[in-house]
């Protein structure tokens, strides 16, 4: 053969490979075998099955944002004022927040109402609306060893000594006991089936902006809440006498053993120092910040303030400027949403 008809030969043969290469490389099958875009789902390296699993993600955190009204899926602040006669909300060094009547259920104002921030012990408050029907306040917990070496905050726990449910929650909802948290937790059965309960609690409430990780709000991986959804939260508490009972002791004495016994303070200085105050809590975490839940009663209007990633040591202060703007207001502001009622068939547990 000439070394013409040879170079001819190689040409057409070399032209064929491309076509065929071409066409394989369409159906996708070379770069699949090599595990290039087409195995990874295009660019930026995302599967189909997880493609699918961001978006189904992405449309219900979308539907996540309105609950309550689409007004709250706004993250700065949202008031609808009267044309005359506007009080105007007070400014506050705060991320997010919600002012909300517990009674009709409206939203008078909310600043980033659905964003979602650590709790830190604003948490507690879950804890107990999820824990106090469940367990009798007579009965005696056996304080664990991991109930006795959680840090900080602490009541003081020996472990092997027992201690009465009713103390646990004064201590927890007094002092915000992380300790109290652990043993009322784990006095479910265990710590996981607690921490299960408040999520489905959260869930009951329509609260689902919330994830819980631990029963006392201590950082933990994705644990995260809303303003919103503690406005929620608090709505319940308000509910339950008994919550609202031990919320509202200013001081109790706690026996840690048969000859030691420590007063407990609550925190909660809205009790003692606003006129109406009926009940809260307090967090502050370094992540979180500081956190707040706050309640107030006045001529027959119950208000709830929720207060998150504020600046330390200004949350009850910016909280009592809240609710004094909100009984101001109420029934003057137009509600910019409304507190969702808890789904139906009752709480879970």
């Amino acid at each position: 053969m000439s070394p013409a008809r040879t170079t001819v030969g190689l040409a057409v043969a070399a032209t064929v490979l491309a076509v065929v290469a071409l066409v394989m490389q369409a159906a996708g099958a070379p770069q699949a075998a090599r595990g290039g875009p087409a195995a990874r789902g295009g660019p930026g390296g995302r599967s189909r099955p997880a493609a699918r699993g961001a978006a189904a993600r992405h449309r219900a955190r979308s539907w996540q944002l309105t609950v309550g009204g689409p007004a709250l899926a706004s993250r700065g602040i949202v008031v609808h004022y009267p044309a005359r006669g506007a009080r105007r909300l007070p400014r506050v060094p705060a991320s997010a927040y919600v002012v909300a009547d517990a009674g009709t259920g409206k939203v008078l104002a909310a600043k980033d109402a659905h964003g979602r921030f650590p709790p830190a012990s604003t948490l507690k408050v879950l804890t107990a609306i999820t824990l106090i029907p469940l367990l009798n306040p007579a009965a005696k917990v056996v304080a664990t060893r991991r109930a006795t070496s959680v840090q900080p905050n602490v009541v003081g726990l020996r472990r092997g000594r027992s201690y009465q449910v009713s103390s646990l929650f004064k201590a927890l909802l007094l002092i915000s006991a992380n300790d109290a948290a652990v043993s009322l937790a784990q006095a479910t059965g265990s710590l996981h089936r607690a921490i299960s309960l408040m999520n489905a609690e959260a869930h009951w409430l329509r609260a689902y902006d919330v994830v819980a990780r631990d029963p006392n709000g201590l950082p933990a991986a994705h644990q995260h809440v809303s303003a919103y959804d503690e406005a929620l939260i608090a709505r319940r508490a308000l509910a339950m006498p008994a919550f609202m009972k031990y919320d509202s002791t200013l001081a109790a004495r706690f026996r840690l053993k048969r000859r030691r016994w420590v007063t407990l303070v609550n925190q909660n200085t809205l009790l003692m120092t606003y006129r109406g105050g009926i009940g809260g809590k307090i967090g502050w975490t370094e992540r979180a910040r500081a956190t707040y839940i706050g309640m107030a009663r006045r001529h027959g209007v119950t208000l709830i303030v929720a207060i998150l990633h504020a600046r330390p040591l200004t949350e009850i202060t910016s909280g009592e400027r809240l609710l004094n703007w909100g009984f101001a207001m109420d029934r003057k502001v137009r509600p910019v949403g409304t507190l969702v009622p808890p789904l139906p068939g009752g709480p879970p547990g």
